[in-house]
């Protein structure tokens, strides 16, 4: 008698792996190819099920996707400077931004929520007690430089077109320009 193999159970579903595979399609193929469906089928489930994880659908999706990619966590340690901690935090953030160009628009567009507005908390925080002196002033600046920063040079990668073949956001200009521009907002910020 042959043996069969044993079937490998189905692996639960999870807020975590509905994100996973959200974001998988939104990189790969747009935000706009999101659907519930489309995600049900990933997924290996039917699209209802999703929203045992995510009660208000596509909508929660969105803020979901959201707040992933726009919650970072810099460790201070051995970072002395509010200048050092501030540059820390925008390298952290432009780096989880360009991981995800795909759901981009949604970072720029949903307010901060849950994980995302503790994280901002945390940098103002972190710079005041460092010695800035508007740290909620130097936060708003760097937030706002980040992601513009991000969005000219997911433009300029060419990722966004959709017959392009450019599969990462990311450029060595746009790392250069990242550079210098922050070099500049956290001069100017120190003079304020």
């Amino acid at each position: 008698m042959i043996a069969m193999p044993a079937k490998r159970p189905p692996v639960p579903l999870s807020r975590e792996r509905i994100i996973d595979a959200a974001l998988h399609i939104a990189d790969g193929q747009g935000l706009r190819r999101l659907t519930m469906r489309r995600l049900g089928d990933a997924l290996q489930v039917e699209a209802m099920a999703i929203y045992h994880h995510l009660p208000r659908g596509k909508d929660a999706l969105m803020d979901a996707l959201a707040e992933h990619v726009t919650t970072v966590r810099v460790d201070p340690g051995a970072i002395s400077g509010w200048q050092d901690r501030a540059r820390a935090w925008a390298r952290a953030s432009r780096t989880a931004l360009l991981e995800h160009p795909g759901v981009l628009s949604l970072a720029l567009t949903r307010p901060p929520k849950g994980s995302a507005l503790i994280a901002i908390r945390e940098q103002t925080e972190q710079l005041h007690e460092a010695g800035a002196g508007d740290a909620v002033g130097a936060v708003r600046a760097l937030r706002a430089y980040v992601f513009g920063s991000v969005a000219v040079e997911v433009q300029q990668s060419g990722w966004a077109d959709p017959d392009a073949t450019v599969r990462d956001a990311r450029t060595a200009e746009g790392e250069r320009e990242f550079e210098d521009g922050l070099d500049a907002l956290l001069a100017g910020l120190g003079h304020a």
